[in-house]
């Protein structure tokens, strides 16, 4: 609180505010033409006063104005005094003198007086010191409460980007503020957006690691057995070196669908190319039935009957969108029993703006306690995968700004379907 800005905020407001005091009191002496405040003040004072006597005078003479002037409060007694009209009025020293003049019943002239204290208020510009202390006091304590109010969140602010620059990605700010509705509130709540989105993306690289080593060290291990093997029996050596080679198959694979994983987790926005997401899933349906015929599974492929200039673009990258609807479509395939059908269908809304894109099954189906982590990377039902296919495919979908949602079909089987929003 006692940084350069708390400081910087309360001797500008502070002068400000007593300057626009003072300058009030200026303007005031200013606009009135003179200096002396205890004049205006007696000028208003007097005023009513002089309207009551002067009718008395007119009406009744000295007489009436002696009875109007003893019916008048002492305070307001004392000051007033009625003269003839030739006599010359002296205010005493440190006192100002008003007049009026009047005419009896007999046409006679008088003077009405009002007598009032002038003091030296002996400020700067004739400015009395309580207006001085007052407006210094009240100027003081109102920058010191604005000072506080702006300079405490921003040293909250900066704490918390010191504590986040240190590697503390649980600090939140937002219950810190209070109960502040302006804009350094949400501020706080940007930051605390920021920080979660760091604290889940440092957490899913360390769990991206953990589980990238832990599947690297199997086909490592089997990697360096087959060595051993081979140098411990030649005879072994062909069958050795087919294992090496099975092995380093399957280390390019991950290692490749990993590079594929990461970029589609950074974030990154796919790409501003327009394509045909039908001509796309109608290449890659004719990909899937060659290979389903290989299995001695039936594959269906049902897509919308549309003209070409008919169908709604997606923005993205062909590539990214063809390798989700195909990793869906693999898995699909591997867990298929023989003689099943899968299915492949693409539909478009009856509003033109999304594709619903649903790619089914007749196999086992998943547990329903797996159906939360399905989507995770090396969560895996046949140990013959690396469990990266339906993670690709759910960050690829959602670059594309879809969704992707898998369940068990009640009949039985599995059913995984993609909403993604066409180009506009």
């Amino acid at each position: 609180m006692t940084g350069r800005l708390f400081w910087k905020i309360l001797l500008g407001f502070w002068l400000t505010f007593f300057c626009m005091i003072e300058g009030l009191w200026l303007l005031f002496v200013l606009e009135r033409g003179s200096p002396s405040p205890d004049k205006w003040i007696a000028e208003r004072v007097s005023a009513s006063i002089f309207a009551l006597l002067a009718e008395d005078v007119a009406r009744g003479g000295p007489a009436a104005f002696a009875a109007a002037r003893a019916r008048l409060p002492a305070v307001d007694r004392d000051p007033i005094a009625l003269v003839p009209a030739g006599r010359a009025a002296a205010a005493p020293p440190g006192s100002g003198l008003l007049a009026r003049d009047v005419r009896g019943p007999d046409s006679r002239a008088w003077r009405i007086t009002y007598r009032y204290a002038e003091t030296d208020h002996g400020g700067p510009l004739h400015i009395p010191p309580p207006i001085l202390i007052a407006g210094g006091t009240a100027g003081f304590f109102f920058s010191l409460i604005l000072a506080w109010y702006l300079a405490r969140p921003i040293k909250l602010l900066r704490n918390g980007f010191d504590r986040l620059a240190q590697g503390d990605l649980a600090v939140r700010l937002q219950g810190e503020v209070g109960r502040r509705r302006d804009e350094i509130a949400d501020l706080a709540r940007d930051f605390d957006a920021m920080a979660i989105r760091l604290q889940q993306l440092v957490t899913a690289r360390d769990r991206l690691l953990h589980d990238v080593s832990h599947e690297l060290r199997s086909p490592l291990a089997r990697l360096q057995l087959a060595i051993g093997l081979a140098r411990q029996d030649e005879s072994r050596l062909e069958r050795s070196l087919g294992r090496i080679e099975q092995e380093a198959i399957r280390l390019e694979a991950m290692v490749r669908e990993l590079l594929v994983l990461a970029r589609v987790e950074s974030g990154a926005d796919p790409g501003e190319d327009y394509f045909d997401p039908i001509a796309v899933i109608e290449e890659l349906a004719g990909d899937a039935a060659f290979e389903a015929q290989a299995c001695g599974i039936a594959f269906a492929a049902t897509l919308p009957a549309l003209p070409e200039d008919a169908r709604p673009s997606l923005r993205g990258s062909a590539a990214l969108f063809r390798r989700a609807i195909e990793n869906i479509v693999r898995n699909a395939l591997r867990f298929a029993p023989p003689a099943s059908q899968v299915t492949l269908a693409a539909a478009l809304d009856a509003a033109g703006g999304t594709y619903r894109i649903t790619v089914s099954d007749q196999g086992p189906g998943v547990a329903t306690a797996d159906l939360g982590t399905l989507f995770d990377p090396f969560v895996r039902g046949d140990p013959s995968g690396i469990g990266l296919g339906l993670a690709i495919a759910r960050r690829a979908v959602v670059a594309h700004g879809g969704t992707i949602e898998a369940g068990n079909l009640a009949e039985g089987g599995f059913r995984v379907v993609v909403m993604v929003p066409a180009a506009r």
